[in-house]
């Protein structure tokens, strides 16, 4: 698996395999109904840095990092991960945030958080948390799920120094 930076030519692929996740409603904050088009704007927005995962010409996924928040909160990234459907478990998505907890010291930041990480998910949290995240807040019956009602969202932090 190669990580290299995201390029106007994977557009098709990329929201090809970002708009199912969206489109589905359980593991991200946006709204279902998003166009293609918007939905591609708001992964690769312009203060963005986006990367893909390829594997013998195929895209395997893609995650971008950006500034949390600005002026006294800038040293401190967030991403968002998605794997291809077809490309789930086979590591896609730990490659990706090993990838990302290389190269955000490099960006000039110093911690990674994740605002928003629904208490269902087990799957990434169960990542994270073995990435050395921990859980800094509990954002009660904040996401309503699709199946599950509402549910809470995690915050999960690292420092990177």
């Amino acid at each position: 698996m190669l990580i290299r930076d995201y390029d106007p030519a994977d557009a098709s692929a990329v929201t090809g395999m970002i708009l199912p996740v969206f489109r589905s409603g359980d593991s991200y904050a946006i709204d279902p109904d998003i166009p293609a088009e918007a939905a591609l704007a708001y992964w690769t927005g312009p203060e963005r840095r986006v990367f893909v995962v390829e594997d013998a010409g195929t895209l395997l996924g893609t995650y971008y990092m950006v500034r949390n928040q600005k002026g006294g909160g800038s040293h401190v990234c967030n991403c968002g991960y998605i794997t291809a459907e077809a490309a789930r478990g086979r590591g896609v998505a730990r490659a990706m945030l090993a990838h990302s907890l290389a190269v955000a010291p490099g960006f000039g930041f110093a911690a990674m958080q994740f605002n928003f990480v629904l208490a269902t998910n087990t799957r990434a949290i169960d990542t994270w948390q073995r990435a050395g995240f921990r859980t800094v807040g509990r954002l009660p019956r904040a996401f309503r799920h699709p199946r599950e009602g509402l549910i809470d969202a995690l915050v999960m932090f690292r420092e990177l120094t």
